[in-house]
């Protein structure tokens, strides 16, 4: 949306100040497009200054090609030489967070980055799709699932992972880890997760439910290694087969895969990252029938530059079906690649169509 850059005077907009000044701070606030070139720059550029009467604003670069304006040659170069100069920043942030006992204030990272709090904090974001908050506790999440899963002890765990007590340890560890610490330290040795396999007009598929809910939904050519897959998973838990119960819920999911108009409401048993799981519940809020871009599903949840993170995120999903990454495609509409392959994909896509 055009902004009131038309404004004939428009010496007096305080956005020109900042391309005179070739701020950085503006960089990620608004695109400057000029008239007469039909190019669009951004404030820190290093290109010749146009005469104000040519100058356009928009608030993002999307809105200045949506307006038929292309990117400058030197805006081209600035913006890798910015994103260079972002990546390396974020890097050095995530590594003081990674090695601090505790979270450091966000006003003493962003001094550390040499930008200002506002700043830091999108650039941030926009590079790793979490706040640097988010970022600590994820960090912190990874720590304790590793020393558990090396053997080391849950007190252990807890003290290297920096948490400063017991409770908070524990009022964390179900959705850190989706279960007792002890457990998962067992490999998930003491829950039981009831399975079935079964076929569906996509080939074999095996179905699985812990206590909290639906935990895995595997789709493959070969029902033996389906059940490989979820021991791997879930390497020490008790592995129950299906009864005449359970097998009504697999009924439910197949059913689901012939006709998806009828909707698939069950309670999911969901882990991952705070960001795969931003992108999952991104996923599962695109109606049957529709699609989205990986760089749609980067915008939705705030993070537009995450578009590879999102990728890898859907890649990582082992809810098929129940989480719908089939509905994500490439930006020019072309299927991309599928966990449980892209022909599976298109017929997913292909039925959710017809319905």
């Amino acid at each position: 949306m055009k902004t009131l850059s038309t404004m004939a005077n428009i010496e007096d907009d305080p956005r020109w100040a900042a391309v005179v000044a070739r701020d950085p701070r503006a960089d990620e606030q608004f695109v400057y497009a000029v008239k007469t070139t039909g190019v669009y720059c951004r404030p820190s550029s290093l290109a010749r200054l146009p005469k104000p009467q040519n100058v356009e604003f928009f608030d993002t670069a999307q809105q200045a090609e949506a307006a038929g304006y292309r990117p400058s040659k030197r805006a081209s170069k600035d913006q890798s030489a910015v994103a260079a100069q972002h990546a390396a920043t974020v890097a050095a942030a995530c590594r003081q967070i990674e090695s601090a006992d505790t979270l450091p204030a966000l006003n003493e990272l962003a001094a550390s980055a040499g930008l200002s709090t506002f700043h830091f904090h999108r650039v941030f974001k926009a590079a790793t799709g979490l706040t640097p908050k988010g970022y600590a506790a994820a960090h912190r999440s990874r720590r304790v699932r590793q020393h558990l899963a090396d053997g080391g002890s849950v007190t252990e765990a807890l003290y290297e992972a920096g948490f400063n007590s017991n409770s908070r340890f524990y009022e964390a560890a179900d959705h850190v880890l989706g279960m007792k610490p002890a457990d998962f330290r067992a490999a998930g040795q003491n829950n039981d997760i009831r399975f079935a396999v079964g076929q569906c007009a996509l080939g074999a598929i095996l179905v699985a439910q812990s206590a909290r809910g639906i935990c895995a939904i595997l789709l493959g050519d070969d029902p033996h290694q389906l059940v490989c897959d979820l021991q791997d998973q879930f390497r020490r838990a008790n592995l129950i087969g299906a009864d005449a119960e359970f097998e009504q819920l697999i009924a439910r999911v197949v059913g689901f895969i012939e006709a998806p108009a009828i909707g698939l409401d069950l309670p999911l048993d969901v882990r991952g990252t705070a960001f795969q799981e931003r992108v999952w519940q991104a996923l599962r809020e695109i109606p049957p029938g529709s699609t989205a871009s990986y760089a749609d599903i980067a915008l939705r949840i705030g993070s537009p530059k995450a578009v590879r993170a999102v990728a890898q995120a859907c890649g990582a999903n082992s809810l098929a079906v129940a989480i719908p990454c089939h509905r994500v495609v490439r930006s020019d509409g072309n299927l991309s690649g599928y966990r449980w392959g892209v022909e599976r994909k298109r017929e997913l896509l292909a039925r959710e169509a017809r319905d």
